[in-house]
């Protein structure tokens, strides 16, 4: 068995064979290599050899160590925005578009207070709503705190409409700030405080810290499905 596992094999075929230069002698009478007696011999020989043994205790603890690391490193694309006090994201995929404030045209009977009205983006009328009367925060904070226009940030503090979409659901909710598209990884959410409302809180995925402060991740499907209800 030994022998077999330290045997080295003349891979005459490679130097003198078909892949060599064709010199061999034998080659006269069975013409391909693979018809040849030893190269038979040596295939049959390494067949024979037996199999490694593999300490599948270390495998697998290489395979568990690979995962925990790619778990570590795991992280999702996110668009930050701010209303009133609070810092919130949806996941990037979601967003269509980005564009400056504009005249948000009421709507008569209109049943839900979280219904805003009409706007024009882009020659199309989406339905404008209001994430704080959806989430229960109050939107009003923002504008009890006035900025610095000297202060960096103040650059960047203008209010814009968010245009999402699920599939051919459209809308557009008003914020009073956009940070940007920021990577957080997976590791560090944790599940939304006991604080939040009952609104927000069924609204609310996890919490993520970030430059201080916590961002609550928004689950985009019971968003839309929100949105949907309150258009009925």
């Amino acid at each position: 068995m030994a022998d077999l596992q330290t045997a080295s094999f003349d891979d005459c075929w490679n130097r003198i064979g078909v892949r060599g230069d064709s010199s061999c002698e034998r080659l006269t009478e069975y013409v391909r290599c693979l018809n040849c007696p030893v190269f038979e011999a040596a295939a049959s020989r390494l067949l024979d050899r037996p199999i490694p043994r593999v300490d599948l205790a270390q495998h697998v603890a290489r395979v568990g160590a690979h995962a925990s690391h790619d778990s570590q490193n795991a992280s999702e694309s996110f668009l930050v925005f701010r209303i009133g006090d609070e810092w919130l994201a949806l996941p990037t995929p979601v967003f269509k578009r980005i564009v400056q404030t504009r005249p948000i045209h009421t709507l008569p009977h209109r049943q839900h207070r979280a219904v805003l009205g009409v706007v024009n983006v882009q020659g199309e009328l989406l339905v404008c709503l209001s994430l704080a009367h959806l989430l229960g925060f109050d939107s009003s904070a923002a504008a009890r705190a006035p900025h610095d226009p000297r202060d960096e940030r103040a650059r960047h503090d203008l209010p814009r409409l968010l245009v999402v979409s699920r599939a051919e659901e459209h809308a557009v909710f008003p914020v009073d700030q956009v940070d940007g598209v920021h990577r957080m990884a997976t590791a560090t959410f944790g599940p939304p405080p006991a604080t939040l409302s009952q609104a927000a809180a069924a609204h609310t995925r996890a919490v993520a810290p970030w430059r201080g402060v916590s961002v609550g991740l928004l689950d985009a499907d019971a968003l839309f499905d929100t949105l949907n209800r309150s258009l009925g």
